[in-house]
């Protein structure tokens, strides 16, 4: 708890929140949106500064997905797959040609892709984001590339090649590479337990130059941009590596993250990590991991896996990356009942660690969008579910929330009640003692139970408890909540942030 407290004093000296949030924006489907509504195809100049200030209300950072050069040899694999096609069609009925742009990451160079005016744009849209207090998150794929990077005519020892009987066995996992100087077969980039991907070809950690070459891939990002989201970081792994391929590894990310930030000390790392390997990846120098774990046992509804979870030390969970959606999830809102979704909101964002939102998530957008897509459809917002974000993200700004946590224990309001194993709450305290009780009833029955605050000094004084997620306000006893508790009847996912304050 000192360690926290001492790390909370120095953020806040430094301005810099303890526990960051972040906007994952759609850069081609929002330049899409805007090239709609100007009649002209749009750039990152084009993004107008009203949206950098509502992002900047509410975020620290911004992650512009897909903003790298792509080839024609992507967008012609995504046009010509009659499974992907299918599902694009889900996305948008009235699917055109032109709205298969090919994968995000399926990345031919790391230059910003001319039709979002190249180096030059981003670099300027940098400097406005900057000058609202807004830090700027790119890709970075370190496991493939683009069937056409450049790499495949002058360095095609930097992927794994294959034979041909692998192609023949495994057709879904190579491909047969025309060149002028020569045919080659080589691998496709793959998750081991999956299919390859058919618009990549994978790297070979097992050559020491294409080890080189990728932590000057990586230079040229980091002088462009404040942070990178690691695609796939685990696959990196050289065990990892050595299991999928069978291919002897040196380790890549201490090595590639100490030089990125021997040039640039404050640059930042997130992982993008599944397979319980978030410490291990963390361990390795990244500031943040995906913490898949949580999501899974939001999705699932049970509360006590979700108390287990929150069980883990404070230390850690500060840097893992909790979300209720992305590019590869699907939207919340189609995955979480009304309700659930909204509990589930509650406990992701107020909670220690980086706070992931997704563009379109506070409108209560329901369909997924493919990263080969550059347009999206037409949705009407959801007023309850924009509401209620609307009072998430203002509770995001309370001094409490970059302070010392602890979990707190619910127990029942009566002999017998079973019904508080359905709830789950903490407190948070700022540095200056302001306070933040959350108490949510993640299940779908109505749940009661007992929450004893920590505050021994409350005793003796009448204490407000302010909802920040509704207009409610209730005065209670401060000797009461110390010593039996705070007593709750929850419904079905309620839920409280309750801003505690004393009156006399």
């Amino acid at each position: 708890m000192a360690s926290t407290r001492r790390q909370a004093r120095d953020r806040q000296a430094t301005q810099e929140p303890l526990y960051p949030s972040l906007l994952q924006v759609n850069t081609r489907v929002l330049l899409t949106e805007l090239s709609i509504s100007l009649g002209r195809p749009a750039t990152l100049d084009d993004i107008p500064d009203r949206d950098l200030d509502v992002w900047a209300a509410s975020f620290e950072w911004i992650w512009l997905l897909s903003v790298w050069q792509t080839g024609p040899a992507g967008q012609t694999v995504a046009r010509a797959r009659r499974d992907w096609r299918r599902a694009f069609e889900r996305t948008l009925p009235d699917l055109r040609e032109p709205d298969i742009a090919g994968s995000g990451f399926a990345i031919s160079a790391y230059t910003v892709h001319r039709s979002l005016g190249g180096r030059a744009a981003l670099a300027r849209l940098r400097k406005r984001a900057r000058r609202r207090g807004l830090r700027l998150m790119l890709d970075f794929v370190p496991n493939h590339t683009a069937l056409d990077h450049s790499w495949v005519a002058r360095h095609a020892d930097y992927y794994v090649p294959g034979t041909e009987g692998e192609l023949a066995d495994e057709p879904d996992n190579y491909v047969r590479i025309k060149r002028k100087n020569g045919e080659l077969i080589l691998a496709h980039g793959r998750d081991p337990f999956f299919p390859g991907w058919p618009d990549t070809l994978q790297l070979n950690y097992g050559n020491p130059r294409l080890l080189e070459a990728m932590v000057g891939e990586l230079l040229k990002i980091a002088g462009q941009c404040d942070g990178v989201r690691c695609d796939m970081a685990m696959l990196r792994l050289p065990d990892v590596f050595e299991r999928t391929w069978g291919i002897p590894a040196q380790p890549f990310w201490p090595t590639a993250i100490e030089r990125a930030r021997t040039r640039f000390p404050d640059f930042l790392f997130m992982a993008e990590v599944y397979w319980e390997l978030e410490w291990t990846l963390l361990q390795q120098g990244f500031d943040y991991a995906y913490d898949k774990r949580l999501y899974d046992r939001l999705r699932a509804g049970r509360a006590q896996p979700v108390r287990q979870h929150l069980e883990a030390s404070v230390d850690y969970q500060g840097k893992l990356v909790r979300f209720l959606e992305n590019h590869d999830e699907q939207r919340a809102a189609a995955t979480f009942a009304p309700g659930m979704h909204q509990a589930a909101a509650v406990i992701a964002y107020l909670s220690p660690g980086l706070r992931f939102f997704h563009q379109g998530q506070k409108e209560g957008r329901k369909i997924h969008i493919p990263p080969h897509l550059v347009r999206g459809p037409s949705e009407t917002p959801d007023d309850t579910l924009q509401q209620f974000y609307g009072s998430l993200l203002d509770a995001l700004h309370h001094p409490s929330l970059h302070g010392s946590w602890r979990l707190l224990e619910c127990t029942p309001a009566w002999d017998g009640n079973w019904t508080s194993n359905g709830c789950v709450a903490w407190c948070w305290e700022a540095a200056d003692a302001r306070r933040m009780l959350v108490a949510i009833n993640y299940a779908d029955h109505q749940s009661q139970c007992y929450v004893r605050l920590p505050w021994t000094e409350i005793a003796g004084s009448t204490i407000a408890l302010r909802d920040l997620l509704s207009p409610a306000r209730y005065d209670r006893d401060g000797s009461e909540l110390t010593a039996r508790g705070l007593f709750l009847d929850l419904p079905p996912w309620g839920r409280h942030a309750f801003e505690i304050s004393p009156l006399s």
